[in-house]
């Protein structure tokens, strides 16, 4: 597999947006061989958007690696907008695009955190047209994360902890206040919601932890505005839909990397998913944080490896 030097970024050979549906369009782009193998790639978030720099994991004299916004997000439109926006809307909006584009042949998912949980419950809707996963940063959107979020996270950082908690009567009504906040018409309010629940990802594994130290913009409040508003609905998932439903996709390859210290997604996830896929390779990476620099090397060489036993 080609991998590029850093400073190149990729351009997209096409790119647009899928028919407007809901009140929604959305945004797609295509990298790479237009007759390659498809690469579908899920972002972030929720609430993030895709990036071109994604595409350099990838040989893109071999593969058609195809990414999009999902709904809200980037330069989908309406931005930060969560009417008809559940975590199935954004599922079916994948296969439209594949739909859109006349895309018929099986293809290989590929996400990181929220992208991860997107990429599994879409292999879990549409396992027939999956060839393989590659999975990192995995989140299962379960209460097991949820109580490390709300709750457990207070072992390391309980003076953040309490400071985002404030006046609220219990912690797991604490996505629900800031949703309240985000949502409102007062700028000031939604200010204090992105910078401060919609801070928390940052604070989590930091070693000097603080909230308040930027001030978000419009694009950044309506990227924390998608967020906060699936947090406070459990990310529109069932407890454990993810693992309840793995054996419909036990039969697809897939390789998991995830940092060994990552506090935003503890490993225990990532193990999970792992015993309930045995067709899945699982590579704990010895680094902290939610990303490193090592897991972007580990993940290329893996990736390369993986990608070459499918063919």
């Amino acid at each position: 597999m080609a991998f590029w030097s850093n400073w190149f970024i990729p351009k997209p050979f096409n790119e647009g947006y899928l028919p407007e549906l809901d009140g929604h369009r959305v945004y797609y782009r295509e990298f790479g061989n237009p007759k390659g193998e498809v690469i579908l790639c899920f972002h972030g978030g929720p609430g993030y958007w895709s990036r071109a720099e994604t595409a350099k994991k990838f040989d893109l004299k071999k593969y058609r690696v195809i990414m999009f916004d999902q709904r809200g997000c980037g330069k989908s439109e309406p931005a930060g907008c969560m009417e008809h926006n559940t975590t199935q809307d954004n599922v079916d909006d994948a296969v439209r695009l594949l739909e859109f584009l006349e895309i018929n042949d099986k293809v290989i998912l590929f996400g990181s955190s929220w992208g991860s949980t997107m990429v599994l419950m879409f292999a879990i809707t549409y396992p027939k047209i999956v060839k393989a996963m590659i999975l990192s940063k995995i989140f299962l959107a379960n209460r097991d994360s949820k109580n490390w979020e709300l709750k457990q996270s207070g072992l390391f950082y309980p003076d953040m902890l309490d400071e985002l908690k404030g006046n609220i009567s219990d912690n797991y009504l604490i996505p629900e206040y800031y949703a309240k906040q985000i949502n409102s018409e007062n700028l000031e309010q939604q200010t204090s919601a992105a910078t401060k629940y919609g801070c928390w990802e940052r604070v989590l594994g930091s070693l000097d932890p603080k909230f308040g130290d930027y001030i978000p913009d419009e694009k950044e409040i309506n990227m924390q505005k998608i967020y906060i508003n699936y947090a406070a609905q459990n990310f529109m998932l069932e407890d454990d839909e993810i693992i309840d439903n793995a054996n419909k996709i036990d039969d697809i390859p897939t390789l998991i990397l995830h940092n060994r210290l990552d506090f935003i997604c503890p490993p225990i996830n990532a193990y999970r998913l792992h015993k309930a896929l045995p067709m899945s390779k699982l590579i704990f990476v010895p680094a902290k944080g939610h990303s490193s620099k090592l897991m972007d090397e580990m993940m290329r060489a893996e990736m390369k490896e993986f990608l070459q036993k499918l063919d």
